[in-house]
């Protein structure tokens, strides 16, 4: 068999598995802390930008600045959201985690994070050092997919 052909069809198995389980653990965790999928996007997009503002997360999620905004009150409402002045423009508000927030996305990702742990657990010293190498690989080149889409 072609050897790119082969490595496609693993490399798609693979990201199947792992979207299907990664969509599944986050729908469980998602349901049990009681948001919404697109509360949870937003928590978890304010939490990779540290801070942003509403025009960011209608952007991100595409949706309104409207239905962005109202979001954001209910969040902020469940104290999981911070909204502050924007230091750069007093008319504008930043949007950034709370303590609460945080914690609630920490927990998310260290419970997702538990199943890569045990398949880690499942491999050898040697076959996680080939994976190890592979997957930098695999990471650099789509990096540089992604710079050009």
């Amino acid at each position: 068999m072609d050897t790119t052909l082969n490595f496609t069809q693993s490399l798609r198995s693979l990201t199947d598995t792992i979207t299907h389980r990664s969509m599944r653990d986050w729908s469980r965790y998602m349901k049990a802390s009681g948001l919404s999928m697109p509360q949870f996007f937003m928590l978890m997009h304010v939490r990779h930008r540290e801070h942003c503002a509403i025009s960011d997360l209608s952007q991100h999620l595409e949706i309104t600045n409207a239905a962005s905004s109202q979001l954001v009150d209910k969040l902020v409402q469940a104290k999981l959201l911070v909204r502050a002045e924007d230091p750069n423009d007093g008319r504008a508000k930043q949007i950034s985690l709370s303590v609460a927030g945080e914690e609630l996305v920490r927990k998310g990702i260290s419970e997702h994070s538990r199943w890569v742990d045990e398949i880690a657990q499942a491999l050898s010293k040697e076959e996680r050092t080939k994976v190890a190498e592979a997957l930098s690989l695999l990471n650099e080149a789509s990096k540089r997919v992604e710079i050009r889409e």
